[in-house]
């Protein structure tokens, strides 16, 4: 069900952010982000710097190619469109990301690397979601192993989210021995 619609109103602001997985010939992965925000009005920024309304105000992509065990290998990144020149030089800093694994502690990972002066925000932004679409775009590969289990053998996913909530049906019909609640049905 979509939102229910709302009193009239003017739009201020639009940012698209567009996330991708590609599974590339040499058995890599692209995982690919689109960061793009436009205004319907004339924005001044600085003293002189005008930015007529729908361009472009943040144009910003990155590109990280990981392999099937997530590990960073290469990372690219461009601006081709900030309020400021020096913007584009932030991309240099997302150099760090090599030998990294999009694992548990990549968000954090990203915060600490990036935070305050030592990087852009809007790369940064983008940064955390990708390592959700590496897991979506590795999903062939993920099912073809076992599920992570912690210590006790108990499948990780449980209790991840709303979902995979152990009283749940889903863990129910996936993992009947550690189904802790009432049946949803």
């Amino acid at each position: 069900m979509p939102l229910p619609p709302s009193t009239p109103r003017d739009e201020l602001h639009l940012r698209r952010i567009e996330l991708q997985g590609f599974e590339r010939v040499d058995g890599l992965f692209d995982i690919e982000a689109r960061l793009i925000d436009t205004k319907p009005y004339e924005l001044t920024v600085g003293d002189t710097h005008v930015v007529p309304p729908g361009e472009h105000i943040h144009d910003m992509s990155i590109r990280l190619v990981i392999d099937e065990n997530f590990n960073v290998l290469e990372v690219f990144a461009c601006t081709d469109a900030s309020p400021y020149g020096i913007c584009k030089e932030a991309t240099n800093a997302l150099q760090s990301l090599k030998g990294l694994s999009i694992s548990r502690g990549w968000s954090r990972a990203i915060s600490e690397r990036f935070q305050g002066r030592k990087g852009c925000t809007h790369l940064t932004e983008m940064l955390k979601p990708l390592a959700t679409v590496a897991f979506q775009a590795l999903l062939k590969v993920r099912r073809a192993r076992p599920p992570a289990v912690d210590a006790n053998g108990r499948p990780i996913k449980i209790d991840s989210c709303f979902a995979y909530a152990s009283d749940r049906d889903v863990v129910r019909v996936q993992w009947p021995e550690y189904f802790d609640g009432k049946s949803e049905t």
